[in-house]
């Protein structure tokens, strides 16, 4: 449920940034789908399957929370 939530809220605001061609909500974007990937790789590893895609997607997630906020730093 939280996943579909956030991938609504990323939809939403990347579709904004298209029509609009006003970019200045590009890190809420990253910010939202950093947790989507965070959540994404916590169900992963809850589920205890073997393989590194729980494991990347933590990582991703971090990549796009420090993106995100060298963007907010950045503004």
């Amino acid at each position: 449920m939280v996943r579909i939530i956030l991938a609504i809220i990323v939809l939403a605001l990347s579709a904004y940034q298209l029509i609009t061609e006003n970019f200045e909500l590009m890190p809420y974007s990253w910010l939202f789908l950093g947790a989507i990937m965070l959540v994404t790789g916590l169900a992963e590893l809850q589920k205890d399957r073997k393989g590194f895609w729980g494991y990347m997607s933590i990582v991703v997630s971090s990549f796009l929370f420090f993106v995100s906020i060298q963007g907010f730093l950045m503004n």
